[in-house]
This record gives C-alpha cells, sequence and structure tokens, in this order.
C-alpha cells in the first residue's frame, strides 16, 4: 500500500493510498477532461497543465482552479534526508519543451534568476507557455529571438 502526499495550492496537505485512487470512477470525457464519481458526488475535472518532471499539476475542479504537487513515499524519504535534487542539479541550457513559436523573451543577458521565474513566452496548439527556469542562475546567452519557430529540444538560452 503506498501512501502519496498531495499539496494543493502550497496549503492544503493530505495523504492518500493509491488504491483508493485506483478505485475511483472515473471516465475520460475529452482530450484533457474527465468526470469522476466520489462518495456519490460528481466532478468534472479538467488538467490544464503537467509538470512531470517536478510531479505538478494544474486543474480545474467543477471550475475551480488548483495548483497540486504529488510525492510518492520516495519522494518524501529523499527530502526528509536533504537530497533533493534542486540542491545538486545546476542549469546550463533551457530547451523548448515543444515545437513552438517564441511570443516574447522577458529576460535579457546577465540577469540573475530564481527558479520558477519566467524567461519567455512560447506558443504551441494555440496556447502560450511561460517557460520558467529550472533553478538559479544568470542568463548568459539568448539563443532565440522574438518571432522564431522553434523545435522540440531546442537550446532556448544558456546560462552563464
Amino acid at each position: 500500500m503506498e501512501k502519496l502526499k498531495i499539496i494543493v495550492n502550497d496549503t492544503l496537505s493530505f495523504e492518500v493510498e493509491s488504491e483508493e485512487l485506483e478505485g475511483l470512477d472515473c471516465v475520460r470525457t475529452g482530450r484533457s477532461t474527465l468526470h469522476v464519481l466520489k462518495d456519490s458526488r460528481s466532478y468534472e475535472i479538467k488538467i490544464l497543465g503537467t509538470n512531470f518532471s517536478e510531479k505538478k499539476l494544474s486543474i480545474q475542479v467543477n471550475g475551480n482552479t488548483y495548483q497540486a504537487e504529488i510525492s510518492d513515499p520516495y519522494d518524501q524519504l529523499v527530502n526528509r534526508m536533504g537530497l533533493l535534487l534542486d540542491n545538486f542539479h545546476k542549469v546550463d541550457e533551457v530547451k523548448a519543451p515543444m515545437p513552438g513559436l517564441v511570443l516574447q523573451i522577458l529576460v535579457a543577458p546577465g540577469e540573475e534568476v530564481k527558479k520558477g521565474d519566467a524567461l519567455l513566452i512560447l506558443e504551441a496548439m494555440k496556447m502560450e507557455n511561460i517557460i520558467k527556469s529550472p533553478g538559479d542562475g544568470t542568463v548568459g546567452e539568448i539563443a532565440v529571438q522574438k518571432g522564431q519557430a522553434v523545435e522540440k529540444g531546442q537550446v532556448l538560452l544558456r546560462m552563464a
């Protein structure tokens, strides 16, 4: 039995057993929408965004938007031991997570950025995606220009 810890909007924290999630009455109603029945209550869920590497979700439940972070027992142990990868990971390059069009560049070479700071806006599939810094550092070289089309994995900027 695996217990998952879920933090919602950085304020509400609770644990749920993975078997409990597997037992939900859940039907996919669209590409990013679900209908869930739990305890005789109906929930319309829309997945607004995902970050699988950080195990974060942005979802809308019955019209209300929530940010959720999920950690499994291994993640919880690593956190308790103070061995988070963020403490050891140096960012050299920021790459495009998907093909798209650079709409706006929000930083300049030499600018200090913190993890989560917005770096640029990439339009993909008619949606604007804010590309955020994966760690602290100084912007070195910006490898793209406003209006430029980029491919998945293409370097957007390099850190100094």
